[in-house]
């Protein structure tokens, strides 16, 4: 008997089915977890839109928002509605009744299973082919602004004698279009042939036609759209071949055509663009024809054509042309690359000149007089007396200073420049007494002041000359706004101004507090923007702790490097942000590039690999430039600075000639400021960029010539030496000083470096450059080539002499005994009438001492050495004769230069000695009197015959 009752008499529950209180929870969840996504991917775009907004470049968020928003939106629509048309066109163009086999039957199934979903698979499918489109179209918002906003370089490449700005500009961004067409076109291919497959157009084993006449004439076209784009890119693959790169046996790395390229490739992709023409032609008659005979033969030819036309003839005309008389044929392409290359990158007006090498004259006193003329030669190394300003100068754990230091130039006392190595005593969160979130991000905001010394000078001890120390700072520099809320070392954020004091400062009275008065960072008095940055930081304290307030303010991007490139994302950032005090101010001056890899027939670099040296490969502070990227045109056409304390970022235009910059500006309008905007405070600390100086060098160690023959050659080839104060075969580092060229009147601010032939270690050339913006020649490069008939030492070789000499080596390993470690500085090279000084500082680290001291100085020239205590001990030593003051430190001459004057001051020394003498005989009153008379006399003269010479001016006039 069936069971008619005894149980539930309710709704009866299904098997597997949740309830209704777990349906309601799930739910719940979800909407919670889309809300949390949600929240999440706002909180991203707010507090980028606050952080743009608190520094005044609001512009740079919204340009290129919404230049990526209308990319996405744009190519992500065509890319849907195209994929979506041509779905539903051969949907519609399906046959009416399918074949009765096998096949069909089993594509029956597929086809009942997917019709109640149609209309949304179509949605889906092209909602996804437009997101992947439209994605992918908004990471091309620069090529985008440039191709708009193109200005002329009204300079024409040689073999199409079209303007740079068609390759730099245009050409990008007609190859996106062209990418695009060929997605569009091959994803529309795909999806209408399984539609027309799914729904009988196409059979694969059916009896009878392969093709309906339908699907036929639909895939014609669009084959027939595939093969005209393939036109279109055969036509610009010709001026392709101006910006292409190809290894070139004879040079290496190259970019341009060359003979195969313009005898062969052009006139093979001419061809190939007629016939890709006729073969789509071809496709498109598919329509009247209903056959595809034709195109698929049309297909076939272009296909071939391509191998043989655009492949094997080349190689033909390569091998049975061209390498049989390679010097010959590529001459004239060869040519056209230097020129171009040159140009591109700022070194078409570089000046060589032969150099001896050898002393001129054999005058040692005037050889020694010379020296303090020629340069101001620094024996403090910025990369090596790191650790003793932190030692010295940081004066409490929680401060700490770059592990590179900057050389900068000062007016002493006197007015006169001086070379100057300085920090900034930033903020290091590694100190802190005791690390928690109030600490590190309320109480330990910033650091304090600029500890700055001597470039050319050392105490007795051997430590630096402090211009500028202690804390609160004190010295040559004035008063200036001693907190650094901002800098190399600053890297995680600070909330400042609100009820939470700042330590600013310690001394022996004990903690000086503060409260940040500036109008940086973001206000977090909006529950909303704590929230925000809560979620951002991914630190839930920001929302509900009592330590933030009214005037609380947020500050993080605070390394000036990320603020730059953050404002800027069209500039390439120099490695080496580097601190002056402007106006009453620490400023972080940034340079900043413009770059372009479309320059026609100029040579391309990988900026990362150019710019690394010994100091990138072994400090975390140095950085390198862009390190993938691959440029062929460069420009340090922004200065840049970023207040230590405001974090106000200021962009100048310094190339006024850049056509890059140029397009740039009109894109983001009213972000650069003029060059006369810069102060005559600020421009005195501007200086040549180390990283383009070194792109510069490295090119010029080929491109240093002007003859294609030459060049192909291979004869002239350098290389930049390897740093020869370390291990680490690494490139040298450029150097920067004070020094004169021997075509220069006076000491000039300036970047130099040594160049020595390829695989050898003598020296080849010396290369400088006036670094000094207020200098008539600034950016002026000078190139001393010496003669290859003779050998003069380079870096390595004056390295390994001094390691070598018995008496050095001796004295050396005295200074290393113990725990004493001795550490080499800058090997610093100067060109001395027709020879070449070399100078190096010799640091100690001794014992206990955690910091390195100046011990000796090592000088050498003309195969002469000299090991002594001081630069100006050695320099005695070296020449044999004893240096006039001042010292060989400043950038004034010697007065013994001028014979009068030298006189004069020996008859001065003369009489005050015997003015002496008189005063401790008697004293002879009578003798004393005649003695001043002669003392006044004498310096009368002296100084009459000074003022009458030529009195040059220091580097920092």
């Amino acid at each position: 008997m069936p069971d008619r009752g005894g149980g539930p008499t309710g709704p009866r529950i299904r098997a597997g089915r949740p309830s209704r209180r777990v349906r309601t929870l799930l739910v719940t969840l979800g909407v919670l977890a889309a809300l949390g996504m949600a929240f999440t991917m706002f909180a991203g775009f707010w507090t980028d839109w606050l952080w743009y907004r608190s520094v005044h470049y609001s512009s740079v968020f919204t340009t290129t928002l919404w230049t990526k928003i209308g990319l996405f939106f744009v190519f992500g629509l065509l890319m849907a509605l195209a994929v979506g048309f041509n779905i539903w066109l051969a949907h519609r163009m399906r046959p009416p009744l399918s074949a009765m086999s096998m096949e069909q039957q089993s594509l029956d199934r597929y086809r009942m299973g997917i019709a109640p979903y149609k209309t949304w698979l179509l949605l889906a499918v092209t909602a996804l082919t437009g997101l992947i489109a439209g994605a992918s179209a908004a990471g091309q918002w620069r090529v985008w602004l440039m191709w708009v906003n193109g200005v002329p370089f009204h300079q024409k490449d040689p073999q199409f004698h079209r303007d740079v700005s068609f390759y730099a500009f245009d050409l990008p961004w007609y190859r996106f279009l062209l990418a695009f067409g060929f997605a569009t076109a091959i994803l529309s291919l795909i999806a209408a042939a399984l539609t027309h497959y799914l729904y009988g157009g196409l059979r694969v084993t059916s009896p009878g036609s392969r093709a309906s006449a339908a699907a036929t004439g639909h895939l014609s076209v669009l084959l027939g759209v595939f093969v005209s784009l393939k036109a279109v890119a055969y036509w610009l693959d010709r001026y392709g071949l101006a910006v292409k790169s190809s290894d070139f046996r004879a040079t290496g790395n190259w970019t341009g055509l060359r003979y195969v390229d313009a005898n062969a490739y052009l006139p093979a992709k001419n061809i190939l663009f007629f016939i890709a023409v006729i073969c789509a032609l071809l496709f498109f008659a598919t329509l009247w024809r209903r056959t595809w005979q034709l195109p698929v033969i049309g297909f076939g030819l272009m296909v071939l054509s391509a191998v043989l036309i655009g492949g094997l003839y080349p190689a033909i005309v390569q091998k049975f042309q061209v390498q049989p008389n390679e010097q010959a044929k590529e001459a004239p392409y060869v040519q056209k690359n230097l020129k171009a290359t040159r140009e591109a990158y700022g070194i078409d007006h570089t000046q060589v000149s032969e150099y001896s090498g050898r002393a001129a004259t054999e005058d040692k006193t005037k050889l020694r007089d010379q020296v303090g003329q020629t340069a101001s030669i620094r024996i403090m190394d910025p990369n090596v007396v790191s650790p003793t300003f932190q030692q010295l100068q940081q004066i409490r754990n929680y401060y700490g200073f770059p592990t590179n230091l900057d050389v900068d130039r000062y007016p002493t006392k006197d007015g006169k420049g001086q070379d100057t190595v300085l920090g900034l005593r930033e903020l290091n969160l590694g100190g802190i007494p005791k690390n928690n979130w109030i600490n590190d991000h309320f109480r330990y905001t910033h650091g304090y002041g600029v500890v700055a010394a001597k470039g050319t000078e050392s105490d007795d001890k051997g430590r630096p000359v402090f211009t500028e120390k202690n804390l609160p700072s004190k010295g040559d520099l004035g008063e200036y706004q001693q907190q650094v809320y901002y800098g190399e070392k600053t890297t995680t954020y600070s909330i400042v101004g609100g009820p939470q004091k700042e330590i600013d400062y310690s001394d022996d009275e004990g903690e000086k507090t503060t409260s940040y008065q500036g109008k940086s960072g973001v206000n977090l008095d909006n529950p909303l923007n704590r929230a925000a940055y809560a979620v951002a930081f991914n630190e839930p304290q920001i929302l509900y702790s009592g330590a933030i307030g009214e005037g609380s303010r947020i500050l993080y991007n605070r390394t000036p490097k990320d603020r730059v490139e953050s404002v800027a994302p069209w500039l390439t950032i120099d490695g080496d942000a580097y601190p002056a005090v402007v106006d009453g101010r620490i400023q972080w001056i940034v340079d900043a590039y413009t770059t372009s890899n479309g320059y026609p027939y100029a040579s391309r670099t990988t900026l990362g690999d150019t710019t690394a040296d010994s100091l990138t490969a072994t400090n975390n502070s140095r950085a390198v430039v862009a390190q993938q990227n691959q440029v062929n045109y460069i420009r340090n056409s922004v200065k840049a600075t970023v207040d230590a304390y405001t974090g106000d970022v200021k962009l100048y235009q310094w190339d006024s000639a850049d056509p890059v910059l140029k397009t740039w500006m009109k894109a983001f309008p009213n972000t650069v400021k003029p060059r006369s905007d810069i102060s005559p405070e600020l421009m005195a600390h501007l200086r040549y960029p180390q990283d383009l100086f070194k792109v510069q060098r490295e090119l010029l160690t080929r491109y240093h010539v002007t003859n294609a023959q030459t060049f192909l050659s291979g004869s002239e080839v350098w290389q930049v030496p390897d740093d020869p104060s370390n291990d680490s075969r690494d490139s040298v580092p450029p150097y920067y000083l004070s020094m004169k060229m021997p075509d220069q009147k006076q000491q000039v601010f300036s970047l130099t470096t040594t160049f020595t032939p390829n695989g050898r270690d003598n020296l080849s050339a010396f290369m400088a450059v006036d670094s000094d913006p207020r200098a008539s020649d600034y950016g002026k490069i000078r190139i001393l080539k010496l003669p290859t008939s003779t050998t003069v030492d380079g870096p390595k070789q004056v390295q390994s002499q001094f390691n070598s000499e018995p008496s050095i080596a001796e004295t050396i390993s005295l200074l290393s005994r113990g725990h004493s470690q001795v550490e080499y500085g800058n090997l610093l090279t100067v060109p001395l009438d027709g020879g070449l000084l070399y100078a190096e500082p010799v640091y100690v680290r001794g014992g206990t001492l955690k910091y390195p001291l100046l011990r000796k100085v090592l000088v050498t020239y003309e195969g002469r050495t000299a090991f002594e205590d001081t630069l100006d001990q050695a320099l005695d030593k070296v020449f044999g004769v004893k240096g006039s003051k001042p010292p060989s430190g400043t950038t004034e001459p010697p007065a013994s230069t001028n014979p009068t004057v030298r006189q004069a001051l020996q008859d001065a020394q003369k009489a005050y000695d015997a003015g002496q003498e008189a005063l401790k005989s008697g004293p002879d009153w009578d003798a004393y009197a005649k003695a001043q008379k002669d003392l006044q006399d004498a310096l009368r003269k002296a100084e009459d015959a000074q003022s009458a010479a030529d009195k040059p001016r220091t580097s920092g006039d």
